[in-house]
Formats: structure tokens, sequence, C-alpha cells
């Protein structure tokens, strides 16, 4: 719902104008305090960076004013019918402090970020404050023509000043009264349209650069890319593994069986062992497609979600695994529930196949609009991305989704992979 009123009459008008008073008052009590802050402790971490201890609390505060960005766009969109695109480039937890509050500090949506606090503590704050003014101070000057005007003096026997009239006797009370039926048709005509301006100069400021558009584009264009091989390769790995297994068996079966037809009555004994033989085949195909199947989308994680089915994984390794799970009780979406789960597949392989680890810990957590999945084992470590790892694999399946992975791995170990995916539960 937005202040909009052109399709409706004198009351929804003023209907509008109430409305945008009220938004605008709200608005501008809360956002200021919030745009000083976010404004002041960004100041703060920045000018920090070069003694270690910004280095530790930049990323934090940055992604504290994003997270205020984006409400503040939503707002745009709910209460003014603006669409504010965002660009922001994808925020990694890198376990060096430094190259995180780096890689932040290059993206250009961060010193956007900061202009627009600036601009929104002062001029925002005007034009949101504003409506509620334009509704509010006319109520003033009827109150003075009601007769307030005879407690309003300054004590010393001067006249009250409402707007540009001098109120000392009733006539000019009555004066001031309609001064105040001037602003408040003035409020009625105008109050949505001042309050739009609010949104129209949030949208001016946070809106992306087309620069930064173009590497948007840019990036979602490789990720799609990206998202199309891998599925093309799936679906090459499905034809052949249908063709060298299941699809073999049931060939020999065939065969099999159409042998037992011609020796049940020559050769009973020969059609009973082929009859045995097809028997296994028919068990072998079939443990061969479910296990097709669970390759594909395995049942536990379309009934049960992420959280079980990475449990039942777990289960599945020789290595002892633990798994914690924090979901609050919901599901994200299917893609990204799905690519979270071959990402921790693939990262259990991994440490189990070449870590040499005696023990694995799985972390799933939801929070902030993010799904955090860490993987860590006490083997000997080592892994890098883009050493042949299937690491820089796993950083593609999450890239579709504007996902992140960051990798610490030293020689002797240990390894934590952390893989961090925004989505929402449901």
């Amino acid at each position: 719902m937005n202040t909009n009123t052109k399709s409706g009459g004198a009351g929804s008008r003023a209907r509008g104008t109430v409305l945008a008073a009220g938004r605008g008052l709200a608005l501008a009590v809360a956002s200021l305090p919030l745009s000083i802050l976010g404004f002041c402790l960004s100041l703060v971490s920045m000018a920090l960076i070069p003694i270690g201890v910004g280095a530790l609390t930049t990323p934090y505060v940055v992604k504290g004013v994003r997270a205020y960005a984006e409400r503040r766009r939503a707002l745009a969109e709910r209460w003014g019918g603006l669409r504010v695109p965002s660009a922001y480039r994808p925020a990694s937890d890198s376990v060096n402090p430094f190259r995180c509050t780096y890689a932040l500090l290059r993206d250009p949506a961060t010193w956007r970020d900061l202009r627009w606090l600036l601009v929104d503590m002062t001029a925002g704050f005007v034009t949101a404050l504003l409506p509620a003014v334009l509704v509010l101070y006319p109520l003033e000057g009827f109150a003075l023509a009601a007769g307030l005007w005879r407690v309003m003096g300054d004590g010393d026997g001067g006249a009250y000043w409402y707007g540009f009239v001098p109120v000392d006797d009733q006539p000019t009370a009555l004066g001031a009264g309609a001064l105040a039926g001037a602003l408040l048709f003035v409020a009625h005509r105008y109050t949505v349209s001042v309050f739009q301006v609010h949104f129209r100069l949030t949208e001016a400021m946070l809106t992306p650069s087309q620069a930064e558009l173009a590497e948007r584009v840019r990036v979602l264009t490789e990720t799609r890319r990206d998202a199309v091989d891998t599925s093309a390769a799936e679906l090459r790995r499905i034809e052949r593994d249908l063709h060298d297994g299941a699809q073999a068996r049931l060939v020999a079966m065939g065969m099999d069986l159409g042998a037992v037809e011609m020796l049940v009555d020559k050769d009973p004994e020969q059609a009973k062992a082929l009859l045995a033989q097809a028997r296994r085949s028919s068990a072998e195909a079939l443990s061969e497609l479910r296990d097709l199947v669970r390759g594909i989308h395995p049942p536990v994680l379309a009934e049960r979600g992420l959280a079980d089915a990475v449990r039942a994984l777990a289960l599945r390794l020789p290595v002892a695994t633990e798994v914690s799970v924090e979901l609050e009780g919901g599901r994200v979406e299917a893609p990204v529930e799905s690519a979270a789960y071959f990402a921790v597949s693939e990262l259990l392989t991994n440490a189990v196949k070449h870590s040499g680890a005696g023990r694995v810990w799985v972390d799933l957590h939801h929070g902030s609009g993010r799904l955090r999945i860490s993987v860590t084992d006490d083997g000997a470590g080592g892994a890098a991305i883009g050493a042949g790892s299937g690491l820089a694999g796993v950083e593609r399946r999450l890239g579709t989704f504007d996902g992140v992975l960051a990798v610490s791995s030293p020689a002797g170990g240990p390894t934590m992979v952390t893989m961090e995916i925004p989505c929402v539960l449901s």
C-alpha cells in the first residue's frame, strides 16, 4: 500500500494526507537516530582500520548498514511505490578480517550507502517530517482562533507569532485561523506529494549506477552460464549411468529370461540358475536406480528438508560426523535447499576421501536472511579452491544463488569450509 490517491476523490485524498503525515512522522523519528548511528559507526570503524581494530568491526558495521538500507528500500516500495534496486557484491565471511574488510571497501555500494546516510539524516529527515508539520501546524492556528491565544503570549505582553501573523487579540487570532485554513488547504493538496519527495530522494541516493548494474548483469550472466553447464553435465552423467548401469543389467536380465524360456523343459537346473542370476540382476538394477534417483534429488530432502537430509547423509559416512542445526523450524526454497545439500555432500566426500579426518562437524544456521553452513574436519588440511578439490564446483553452484564460499585449511589442519546463501525460510 502506498499513498497514491490519484484515483480517489476528496475523501481518499484526505485519508492519504493523514496517512502520509502519520507515516512521515514515524519515519522521521525512527530514521534520524539510526542514520546518525550508522554513519558515525561507519566513520569510526573505518578510521580504526590502520590499527587493526577497524578490520574486526568494519564488516559487521557495513553489513548492518546494508541491512538498514535494504529495509529502507523495502519501505520505499511499500509506502512510496518506488522500487529501488540494490547491487551489492556478495560479501564473504573470510577468516581473514583484513581481506573481508578490503573486499567490502572495494564495493562502490559501501560508499553509496555512506553518502545516503549523510543525506538521510539531513534532507531525508526534513522531507519525512514536513508532511506531519503541514498537517499538524494548522491545528495550532485553529486553536489560537478558538481562544488559546490568551495563554500563548510570551509573558511580557508581547504578541505570539503564528507564521507571519502576530497574535495578541481576537481579530489577529482569527487571522491566524485563516492562515491555518490556507495551510490546511495546501496540506490537503500537497502532503502526499511532499512525502513522495522523501522516497524520490532515497531512490536517487541508493540506486546503483549504470556501471554497477552492468557489473551485476555480467555476474548474473556468468552464474547463469555456470548453472546451465552444470545442468548439462548432470544430464550427461545421468545418461551415462543409465546406459552403463541399470539399462545394461535390464538387457542382461531379459536375455537370461529368454534363455530360461528355452531351457525350462530341457535343462531345469540350468534354467533355475539363470533365474537366480536374473533375480540378482534385477536387485542390482533397482539399487542402481535408487542411487541414481538419490543423486538427482534425494527423497528425504524433498520430504523432510535440508536438516534431515544432511543428517541422513552423515549416517552413511564411514567417519564420525556431528550435525548441528538451527533453522528455526522452517525450510528454504527447494532450489537453494538442493544446492546446499549437494554442496555439503561434496564437502563431506572430500573430507572422507582426501583429508584423512577422523571426525567431521556440520553446522547449519539461518539468520539475517542468510543460510550459513560450515563443514569442519580434523584432517591434514591443505585444501584450496581451484586445486582440483571440487571446491571450485561448489563455489560455482553457490554463485547461482549469490552464495559465497570461504575456506580455511592450513597445512596440518583443521579444515573449515563456510558457505553462505541469501535466502528466507518459509
